[in-house]
């Protein structure tokens, strides 16, 4: 699977887009920054795995952010994630 975060690849030329696709880590208590490592890697993963689902050969615009949910009284616990978004691909190279 070929990973891009612009609009396109470097290993061969987009014969027509699939579809927006996205994918989110498990709920975190507590801060969870897009930056980090695992929580990314984790949502990529699952992005991935959508991507094959469709039969994309590359995944374009890639790109993170965190979501959350505040807690409904001070006693509660903020929850937060890491959401990955993308466009699923077919490559006339590979098609």
């Amino acid at each position: 699977m070929h990973i891009s975060s612009t609009d396109f690849v470097n290993e061969g030329r987009i014969l027509y887009p699939i579809g927006k696709i996205s994918a989110a880590s498990a709920w975190h208590a507590g801060p969870v920054d897009a930056s980090q490592g695992d929580w990314r890697a984790v949502a990529l993963q699952e992005l991935i795995r959508r991507a094959e689902d469709v039969d994309a050969d590359a995944i374009i615009d890639v790109n993170y952010v965190t979501d959350g949910i505040a807690p409904a009284d001070e006693s509660g616990v903020s929850l937060r994630r890491v959401l990955a978004t993308g466009t699923a691909v077919r490559l006339a190279d590979l098609a």
